[in-house]
């Protein structure tokens, strides 16, 4: 019962993605959901995309979370880190132990960030299209359980889903039209993250909770998130207009 429900979540995610591949569609936030799906359907405890910038080196473009020590640790990954590798030779790297002494040796400052945030094993999937590598998936979990061969292949399935997304078909025939999304993409998300800042500034809350009640505003009204960030930063719009969060029950927080 449990496989067949998976199978069924899965049908429908992979419906939700396609149905979202409009002209002119949201790509961060249809990527942010896919961060949020991996989590959900492979066990894992935190999930992000990583893209490559104009220089190759990886940017995080969306995550299941927004915690700053997550954010951060995705971060560390255009200088070390299983997702540089992963860019770089198209390889996945799965089931990574963080507590085996080669791993901290080869990669001692993203090991010891990873600990410290509560993570065990972590995993890095390509964003590739035939033989095109656009970024990686990184997932990390908080319990050292083995991912199988067939959580593998899922992971990889929604890695391709992301990269398509990324690419669309329409870029793909003009490289300079695909490295054009690219930064788009990276851009839209520093502007997101310094929306992020101003509104859990403002109403003394988490950037998590912050980013959530933006991300739903501009859902409910079908804004795209980095049309309505380049709005707020450039002061052209009235931040005030946005429902603040609910504050929650008192709770362990991550970051």
């Amino acid at each position: 019962m449990i496989a067949m429900a998976r199978e069924r979540r899965l049908a429908e995610i992979f419906v939700e993605v396609a149905d979202s591949l409009v002209e002119d569609f949201d790509v961060i936030d249809l990527l942010q959901r896919l961060s949020t799906r991996c989590v959900e359907l492979l066990d894992v405890s935190a999930a992000g995309i990583l893209l490559a910038d104009a220089h190759g080196e990886l940017q995080i473009i969306a995550a299941s979370d927004e915690h700053t020590r997550l954010l951060e640790l995705f971060a560390l990954q255009h200088d070390q880190g299983p997702c540089i590798e992963c860019y770089r030779t198209g390889t996945s790297r799965t089931n990574i132990d963080l507590t085996r002494p080669e791993t901290i040796t080869g990669w001692p400052s993203f090991t010891a960030r990873a600990r410290e945030t509560g993570y065990v094993a972590t995993h890095a999937i390509p964003l590739r299209l035939r033989h095109r590598i656009v970024g990686a998936l990184n997932l990390f979990q908080t319990t050292p359980h083995h991912l199988g061969d067939d959580d593998i292949a899922l992971a990889q399935a929604l890695a391709d889903v992301a990269t398509i997304t990324i690419l669309q078909q329409r870029t793909l025939e003009r490289s300079h039209v695909e490295n054009s999304q690219l930064q788009n993409a990276l851009t839209s998300r520093i502007l997101i993250e310094q929306v992020k800042g101003v509104l859990a500034e403002r109403w003394e809350t988490s950037v998590d909770d912050a980013f959530a009640a933006f991300r739903s505003y501009a859902r409910a009204r079908h804004l795209r998130l980095s049309d309505l960030a380049t709005q707020i930063i450039s002061g052209g719009f009235d931040t005030s207009t946005i429902p603040a969060p609910v504050p929650e029950g008192p709770g362990e927080q991550l970051g």
